[in-house]
């Protein structure tokens, strides 16, 4: 059995969750916050037989897309002197853990 950790876009959650269930997996969401652009993420918890990983994994990426975006950033020039400037960075996508299950226990 495998744990699949899938982090993805907010904006891609829904159709990532969708794609999964109706594939025959069980799913399970929680919001969480990117470290580089602060923003909101959601990371997709899947369990799974080892044979069904790679239509997992496919599922999560044929819903999961890459895009380009402008972000402010803030560069310091000076004491206390912030400069903010665009910067085109990538978003979307997914990155994917998967891990081996010891035990697997539903009540």
């Amino acid at each position: 059995m495998k744990l699949i950790l899938a982090i993805v876009s907010n904006d891609d959650s829904s159709a990532v969750s969708t794609a999964l269930t109706k594939g025959g997996f069980s799913v399970t969401r929680l919001a969480t916050t990117g470290g580089f652009l602060r923003a909101g993420n959601t990371t997709i918890i899947v369990g799974c037989e080892d044979e069904k990983v790679d239509k997992a994994i496919e599922l999560i990426g044929s819903e999961s897309k890459r895009r380009t975006e402008i972000v402010p950033s803030t560069a310091s020039y000076d004491i206390g002197r912030y400069a903010s400037f665009p910067v085109e960075v990538q978003v979307g996508g997914a990155t994917i853990f998967v891990m081996d299950v010891e035990q697997f226990i539903k009540l």
